[in-house]
């Protein structure tokens, strides 16, 4: 027999709110039971309404704010609250990286039993515009008479009904409403599920998923958008080989690393840090944390395409690019040659798989650089002693793996947690993107 879901009572209810979650909701009590409230900060009273009732917390959104937090602002964004591609552009942008700091200092000490010797100030950059690699949903809708283009709705499988987005960058941003239009006049626009965006420092490219062929008419659509807007677009109609451009459409996709005269080519679905210009504060402070010798050995491990492989190896003496993607170990050697560098060598491998057999291990490093999905690198942590390394720089984009590793490189492994802190790569979410130093006790 199914249990029949309970539904949410209609009337609202007054409270003051607790604290902000990791995931950037409210929370609150009633009658002893944890409730989860949208849109709501820390210290504030607020009216709110169901919206579901679970057995063991209940979730709410807030109607009316009747006592301000003194770090809420207005969201920029007329869609904020409905689209889920943000959830925290009622707070002040400087409390939102403080929220993200207090929540790994959390995770540090509940879920990893470390505290690292001293904090890190976070890294920021611009927090508007920002995204340059993104997945937009699309769909036709019926009711509305129109395509929607952009995010799903906050708690909800439908398309927000988007006309711009504030942190997308520009290019495509201002343009959901025009590629909607653009779509409602294909042959092809019920099937046509999602864009892709990928954006480096020159063109915006566009990769249209299709599930069924276009015409000679949908082309010549598509191509005249491209020359009026700036923009380039590539089809998808398989799996990422079969991505390719539209007659006269094929661009180089590259970002730049100024402060190291480097450039990095890569493809539209190779996967690149989407906030450019935090990315390139990332790579600054890793390299000013990890002071690397002329005389070392460093390992890059899950080096991606060699965003920090290639820097690095303008100051070691050899670098060992260590990456499980095939095509970005292509990409990544590929952009060490490009750019005159000779001490860097990069190999395949599943890093959460057998690594016996990989030659790199029989060999010596005395700095390791890891950043891996959101998984983490539990299962390449080992290996790290024994291949003599002294200093460990990781770069997390979940902090509930990285505080994982940190207990197991600390209190296993013998290593210290020397630094630590938040970068903002994804401003108005609650997404939080770390880094971490590590050091073998006594070095």
């Amino acid at each position: 027999m199914t249990r029949k879901r309970k539904q949410p009572p209609t009337e609202l209810v007054e409270a003051e709110i607790e604290t902000l979650t990791h995931e950037g909701r409210g929370l609150t009590h009633i009658d002893g039971k944890t409730v989860f409230v949208d849109g709501a900060l820390a210290g504030e009273r607020v009216r709110f309404r169901y919206t579901r009732i679970q057995r063991r917390f209940d979730e709410a959104t807030v109607i009316d704010v009747l006592r301000a937090a003194p770090d809420r602002v207005a969201p920029k964004c007329p869609h904020f609250g409905i689209c889920g591609g943000c959830s925290l552009q009622h707070l002040d942008a400087t409390a939102q990286i403080q929220v993200k700091q207090a929540s790994l200092a959390d995770v540090f000490s509940r879920i990893g039993k470390v505290t690292p010797t001293r904090w890190l100030e976070p890294l920021v950059a611009n927090h508007w515009g920002y995204r340059r690699k993104a997945r937009l949903g699309v769909r036709h809708v019926i009711k509305k008479g129109r395509t929607l283009v952009g995010f799903r709705e906050r708690n909800t499988g439908y398309l927000a009904d988007l006309t711009r987005c504030e942190v997308l960058h520009p290019s495509v941003g201002e343009r959901l409403l025009a590629l909607g239009a653009l779509i409602d006049g294909l042959s092809i626009r019920e099937h046509l599920p999602q864009i892709e965006v990928a954006i480096g420092d020159g063109p915006t490219v566009l990769v249209l998923r299709i599930m069924q062929p276009l015409n000679a008419a949908d082309i010549e659509m598509l191509l005249a958008f491209a020359e009026r807007e700036s923009v380039h677009f590539y089809v998808q109609d398989g799996g990422v080989e079969t991505i390719r451009p539209l007659p006269n459409q094929a661009v180089d996709l590259h970002y730049k690393l100024p402060q190291h005269a480097l450039r990095l080519d890569f493809e539209p679905h190779d996967f690149t840090q989407v906030n450019l210009e935090l990315n390139r504060l990332m790579v600054e402070r890793a390299l000013g944390l990890l002071d690397v010798q002329p005389d070392e050995s460093v390992m890059d491990l899950f080096c991606g395409l060699g965003n920090f492989t290639l820097p690095l190896a303008q100051q070691a003496q050899r670098v060992i690019g260590v990456e499980g993607d095939a095509g970005l170990v292509a990409r990544a050697q590929a952009n060490a040659q490009r750019n005159g560098i000779t001490n860097a060598q990069f190999y395949p491998a599943n890093l959460d798989g057998d690594l016996d057999q990989q030659p790199w291990l029989r060999e010596h490093f005395s700095v390791a650089l890891l950043d891996p999905p959101r998984s983490g690198a539990l299962a390449v942590l080992d290996t790290l002693p024994r291949l003599g390394v002294e200093r460990l720089l990781y770069v997390s984009c979940n902090p509930a793996t990285l505080a994982r590793d940190a207990d197991h490189l600390v209190n296993q492994l013998g290593y210290e947690l020397q630094a630590a802190g938040v970068m903002d790569m994804f401003p108005h979410t609650a997404h939080v993107e770390s880094m971490a130093l590590f050091a073998r006790r006594g070095k």
